[in-house]
């Protein structure tokens, strides 16, 4: 690993170093959880006393996983590290445009905890009638149901943020009609990010167009940053911004 990235790594660990004592259930419940760890304890164990709510937004509950930081932080290091290489090659090359937006992503991203996301239906039922699923818990694990969203939000190359209607059976693609992309942007390609932490990059140019992708409400679209700069090697950056907001859950109440 390169020095500068092991020097963040260290940074970034030591700040997050917090002791936990227990495991915890919130958001959209009947009865939020907070309880000792035991070993061998199970996400069904602690979802069953929680008792979310039947008619909530389980498809968006997320995991939060102890064992999953360090490999999350390594991943959060990667991103910031070849976002500053962005901006310094886009300097180099008088490409200020490009330093712009690589500049707040740097910030954005930068702002993100370390979740520990691991993917998981946490529906109930399912989780009861799938045992294999019913995973063991680690000490300082969460579980959150967020709130129900109606939206969809589209950012990175982008002249800013937007935060649109859920439209269902709506195309992912069309979505983008209605938030302007910047010129940095790459054209034949998106990644859409679900709220139940799946991501995919979908094929949106006339060449290589992908029908029957849609959002979900919650949704996040990553405008990828165009980067086929040779003098800017950072292939896996795009990729890398869609998975670290992938482990990143909705808010557990709606804004």
């Amino acid at each position: 690993m390169n020095c500068l990235k092991k020097l963040a790594l260290c940074l970034i660990l030591g700040q997050g170093a917090v002791s936990h004592a227990d495991v915890r259930v919130s958001g959209d419940v009947q009865q939020p959880v907070s309880t000792a760890f035991k070993p061998g304890m199970r996400l069904l164990d602690v979802i069953v006393q929680a008792q979310p709510d039947p008619e909530g937004y389980w498809r968006a509950g997320a995991w939060l996983h102890e064992p999953e930081m360090e490999k999350q932080t390594r991943l959060k290091v990667g991103v910031l590290f070849d976002l500053k290489m962005l901006q310094r090659g886009a300097l180099l090359n008088n490409n200020h445009e490009l330093a712009s937006l690589a500049t707040r992503l740097f910030e954005d991203f930068r702002q993100l905890q370390v979740t520990g996301r691991k993917v998981v239906m946490l529906d109930p039922v399912a989780l009861e009638v799938g045992f294999a699923h019913n995973y063991l818990l680690s000490d300082g694990d969460r579980v959150m149901y967020p709130a129900r969203a109606n939206s969809v939000t589209v950012l990175g190359a982008v002249e800013q943020d937007c935060v649109l209607p859920y439209q269902p059976l709506q195309e992912v693609r069309d979505y983008l009609d209605l938030c302007p992309r910047l010129k940095e942007a790459e054209s034949d390609f998106l990644w859409l990010i679900q709220p139940d932490g799946t991501y995919k990059q979908v094929a949106i140019a006339a060449w290589n167009r992908e029908d029957g992708a849609y959002a979900v409400a919650g949704s996040r679209i990553l405008v990828p940053v165009r980067n086929d700069n040779p003098d800017l090697p950072t292939p896996d950056l795009n990729e890398q911004l869609a998975q670290f907001l992938a482990t990143q859950p909705l808010a557990e109440v709606a804004p």
